[in-house]
């Protein structure tokens, strides 16, 4: 069985985007081949192979029906198996860590066979995504957004009333203003008229006077 690290061929950045770790190589049908993967723990991990069997008659690496891959991950440190799948010559598997630390990631094929010499090349994808929501959280960060925009929607309702209010009352003081300077100007009329009377009754008045003293 042999194991090395993903991280040496590829780099791994595990927190804050998801990594794609792309890799083939070759194995005998009896053979183990592991690799160890640091992780995070809650981490979701997609894993997808495509193993292609020699064939002598034609001289090439072609699918196998009858081929089939078992990809076992186990936890380094307390040897805690997370996931055991077999699966057909191209196939998936999924695993999510429960503790941080290293990972192995064990493929082999179903033959059990010691003395088969067939070869085998594994095309291999490990993705490894970021980690898993924290649920209890999402849900209190948005019930702090949902309390958040009840606040500001009343604060918005608050602030329209204000401003209904304020144009009510500028229309009022509207109103006013021009019902005020409408009677100024006929005070202002009547105030003419008034005195264009008195000027002309004072106007006869001497023109009278001074008639009677001739």
């Amino acid at each position: 069985m042999f194991a090395f690290r993903l991280s040496v061929l590829l780099p791994s950045f595990l927190l804050l985007i998801t990594t794609v770790n792309a890799l083939h190589f070759y194995l005998d049908a009896n053979e183990k081949r592991c690799f160890v993967e640091e992780l995070p723990s809650d981490t979701v991990v997609e894993g997808h192979y495509r193993a292609l069997e020699w064939a002598d008659s034609t001289q090439q690496y072609t699918l196998n029906e009858e081929l089939g891959i078992i990809v076992e991950v186990e936890e380094m440190e307390t040897s805690h198996v997370v996931t055991k799948t077999r699966g057909p010559s191209d196939g998936r598997f999924t695993f999510t860590s429960h503790e941080s630390g290293d990972h192995s990631i064990c493929v082999s094929t179903n033959y059990t066979s010691w003395w088969s010499s067939t070869h085998i090349k594994l095309y291999l994808d490990i993705v490894v995504g970021t980690t898993k929501p924290d649920i209890e959280s999402d849900r209190t960060h948005i019930g702090e957004l949902s309390s958040k925009l009840r606040d500001l929607n009343q604060k918005l309702e608050e602030i329209r009333r204000e401003q209904q209010y304020q144009r009510e009352r500028e229309a009022d003081f509207r109103n006013l203003s021009e019902n005020t300077n409408s009677k100024a100007v006929w005070y202002s009329v009547l105030q003419i008229g008034v005195l264009i009377a008195t000027c002309t009754w004072q106007l006869r008045h001497l023109k009278r006077f001074f008639a009677d003293k001739r």
